[in-house]
């Protein structure tokens, strides 16, 4: 009994980490992104448009191929995202969603089946037509780490995943470092909260703030080509299923903190992970619905919870965030 119950925990843990990883590196390059001042709502379309670049990319060559793609193709749709956000200074809710629906149709249409078979042939034409017409390409291979995966129960959660896995919890810390205990950060920080008073001081705000949306875009399109690659190896038009969006809640539910934000991804990451096992324990059968819409609750129960006024008053967001920067000459 003893033993099936450690399995279990386990294999919950495991589960949670690998559909936290999901969350874990769109809502890190989104902290970053936020931190500097920009509201990127478009993080659900460049998510969209990074699981297709490594969809198509990985098909014309190899996981490499395809994850590099994704990120390149991530941070050129923060680039659009920056030039309308801080050279134009228009609305960035607006041109936020106006992204997540440009990516959303883009990648629909570029990853249907005739069209994508075009593209991966055109690409590498020694890919035979039957493989560019597979919803489906190779799963990334885990990489287990000697003696931590043999610990017990959190060994095999944590220490047997595949390289984007480790690489996210990498990503969360460097970033903290980068924000709170590096020069560059605090100019981050500043332009974030007080972009007049930056510029005052030599900080140039629009370079700080192309950057960290690039990064940030970045890793986002690598989050969707990890959905892709390491965790739902076969290709659904939408795949994201919104999952950027519950990473922009991630965000404030981790304070704007990159180390937070770790611990609130595997939480969310287990939500999602416990979805799949609530239909085995006889529960949701009948009504598939309610175990789906089961993350989309938990989210918005939890940024209900955020809106009070005692917690907003610990969880207060950067001053200047979703505020165009003009300056004054």
């Amino acid at each position: 009994m003893v033993v099936a119950e450690a399995s279990t925990i386990e294999a919950a843990i495991t589960g949670a980490v690998a559909a936290g990883t999901i969350y874990l590196l769109a809502a890190t390059g989104e902290v970053l992104t936020e931190r500097s001042g920009i509201l990127n709502l478009g993080l659900e379309g460049i998510m969209m448009m990074g699981a297709s670049a490594s969809f198509i990319f990985t098909l014309c060559f190899n996981h490499l191929a395809g994850i590099v793609a994704s990120m390149i193709i991530g941070a050129l749709m923060a680039l659009l995202l920056a030039f309308f956000s801080v050279t134009l200074r228009l609305n960035q809710v607006v041109t936020g969603l106006a992204l997540t629906m440009f990516g959303t149709g883009l990648s629909g249409f570029i990853c249907a089946p005739e069209v994508r078979s075009s593209i991966v042939r055109t690409i590498n034409p020694a890919v035979p037509e039957e493989v560019a017409l597979l919803n489906q390409a190779p799963r990334l291979l885990e990489v287990p780490i000697p003696i931590l995966k043999d610990l017990p129960i959190v060994g095999r959660a944590f220490f047997t995943h595949n390289l984007i896995v480790y690489a996210s919890i990498i990503f969360a810390v460097s970033m903290w470092v980068l924000l709170f205990k590096t020069k560059w950060g605090l100019s981050i920080r500043s332009v974030g909260e007080n972009p007049a008073m930056a510029d005052a001081l030599g900080v140039n705000v629009y370079r700080i703030r192309y950057l960290s949306t690039m990064i940030g875009g970045a890793l986002g399109g690598l989050a969707g080509a990890y959905i892709f690659l390491g965790y739902q190896p076969f290709w659904v038009e939408q795949i994201t299923r919104g999952r950027g969006f519950i990473a922009l809640a991630l965000v404030i539910l981790a304070a704007w903190s990159p180390l937070r934000a770790i611990l609130v991804a595997y939480l969310f990451g287990g939500v999602e992970a416990f979805q799949y096992r609530v239909p085995l324990l006889g529960l949701g059968a009948q009504t598939p619905q309610f175990v789906l819409m089961l993350p989309y609750a938990v989210t918005i129960l939890t940024l209900i919870f955020l809106s009070f006024s005692k917690v907003k008053r610990r969880i207060s967001a950067p001053a200047a965030l979703g505020t165009p920067y003009t300056r004054e000459e």
